[in-house]
């Protein structure tokens, strides 16, 4: 029986090439995950940009329906296709604040908004709030909302910073409407 007997060489040779292509595993792996780590922060980077965003619940403003430190998801998508609607809860940037407001969308444009014997009224007809309880108003208004800015007020009416101090919201300094919260565990659902 012949057998081949490979060299010293020969078998430092094969064990280079074993390297070299292992290495050349390693670099193209290594690249992969680099191009992957890039693709999913350019979409992750223009989902928060253009789409949706989490965001926190600072202070007592919204209570009953929202709380502090409540984790919200943010429609920023819907508004660059339709303006906000009366009822909606908003995240709007407004001078002044350390942190995005949220505050529901009371009249819009062109609407005359008033506080009277503790109930609000929009054009001179009640205001139906069903997401509130029953409670007593300050005396506000009347103010029109001019063109292009909505009026907005905290569900939690006698501790509020909203339109009431610092007038009518610009529809632009709007973020995005509150659609969903996600934690605490108790409150995951729709934002109403």
């Amino acid at each position: 029986m012949f057998r081949s007997r490979r060299s010293h060489s020969e078998f430092e040779d094969a064990g280079d090439a074993d390297r070299q292509a292992a290495r050349r595993g390693l670099r193209r792996a290594v690249r992969d995950l680099f191009v992957t780590i890039v693709q999913a922060a350019i979409l992750a980077f223009f989902v928060i940009v253009f789409v949706a965003q989490a965001t926190v619940v600072y202070g007592h403003s919204m209570e009953p329906n929202l709380h502090t430190d409540q984790r919200l998801i943010i429609d920023k998508f819907s508004y660059r296709f339709k303006p906000p609607e009366r009822g909606h809860v908003v995240v709007m940037a407004v001078d002044g604040a350390a942190h995005p407001l949220i505050k529901r969308v009371i009249a819009l444009p062109g609407e005359t908004v008033a506080v009277q014997n503790g109930r609000v009224y929009i054009n001179g007809a009640l205001l139906d709030e069903p997401y509130l309880p029953a409670l007593r108003q300050p005396t506000y208004g009347p103010q029109q909302v001019p063109p292009g800015h909505v009026f907005v007020m905290g569900d939690n009416r006698l501790d509020s910073r909203d339109s009431r101090a610092f007038g009518p919201v610009p529809v632009g300094e709007i973020i995005g409407r509150a659609r969903f919260s996600y934690w605490p565990l108790e409150d995951i659902g729709l934002v109403h």
